[in-house]
């Protein structure tokens, strides 16, 4: 019998990925949806998006019957200047999530949800080659260095004081983004440290074949997220000097089984090696680009359904 598996969703499957951005929709109508769409769990979407007020937001959840599976810090990994920062994101986020409903546990989950996922962003020469290996600038010995330092900052924060697994997410855009960045990472953190999160989306978008990646890393893995790649824009945008997310509101990132992703492929992986958790679905939009949402995740979860999840 299959492991038992738990679909989620995250903020960006409304588009939202940077606070700043003045189309986002208000965080109630995410939980609405969210409940709306069938999810009984999902992420707490970048820093500052979800109320800090734990009584407030538990409150919005607990009604609506949701539990957070994961917070997230989506910020410069690489300057040290910036640790200050990202501790205090740690704090707040972690004495958030330590506070609210508290999402089911698998019984072969190696570590229990919420996560705390680290993603590396906020780099333009890295941003505008997303998904092109052979362009894209990597960091040189001291600037590696000074993420790494970040990332085991973060991670023993994370866990010493609130009990909460760090999950270092690769992500398209960011430092950590390609085969040669993912080896160097893993190699650098142990695994008693952080596991991975792993990104369907993301590895297929920067030249990873999914399911090689899921079984190399499978060690390291303790959360993954879905996300499909529409191949027709993702061939237009690998043609322009262009933003990641500004690829993903032209529409690059589709529901999950229109795209190049071998989800089927994906599920036998899964089942063989009896992955026990939580697995989210993205599908980073433009905000203003709303109206297919709910159609959008029922197609990705009835397509999932279909495949054996």
């Amino acid at each position: 019998m299959p492991a038992p598996i738990t679909i989620t969703c995250a903020p960006c499957c409304w588009g939202v990925d940077d606070i700043r951005n003045p189309h986002l929709p208000r965080w109630e109508k995410v939980l609405d949806e969210a409940a709306a769409a069938g999810f009984d769990g999902l992420e707490l979407g970048p820093y500052g998006y979800m109320p800090l007020d734990a009584d407030l937001t538990a409150e919005a959840l607990d009604r609506r019957g949701l539990s957070i599976v994961a917070g997230t810090i989506f910020d410069d990994l690489v300057s040290p200047g910036n640790r200050d920062n990202l501790l205090r994101q740690v704090d707040e986020i972690c004495a958030l999530l330590i506070a609210l409903p508290k999402p089911k546990t698998h019984p072969g989950q190696r570590f229990a949800a919420p996560y705390l996922t680290i993603m590396d962003w906020g780099h333009d020469e890295r941003d505008f080659a997303a998904g092109h290996a052979d362009r894209a600038p990597r960091l040189d010995d001291a600037g590696w260095a000074g993420m790494i330092g970040n990332i085991r900052a973060i991670a023993e924060h994370a866990l010493g004081r609130y009990g909460i697994r760090a999950t270092i997410h690769p992500h398209a855009g960011g430092y950590i983004e390609f085969p040669d960045e993912l080896a160097r990472l893993v190699a650098d953190i142990p695994a008693e440290l952080a596991g991975l999160c792993l990104d369907t989306g993301h590895m297929a978008y920067s030249g990873m074949d999914p399911v090689q990646t899921l079984r190399r890393y499978w060690d390291r893995v303790d959360y993954i997220h879905f996300k499909d790649i529409d191949p027709a824009i993702f061939d237009q945008v690998m043609h322009q000097h262009i933003r990641f997310f500004d690829a993903c509101a032209k529409g690059v990132m589709c529901p999950i089984g229109r795209g190049r992703i071998d989800y089927p492929a994906i599920r036998a992986l899964l089942h063989e090696l009896g992955y026990d958790g939580f697995i989210t679905i993205e599908q980073e939009r433009d905000p203003r680009n709303s109206g297919t949402i709910l159609d959008d995740l029922a197609a990705s979860r009835e397509f999932l359904r279909q495949v054996g999840f």
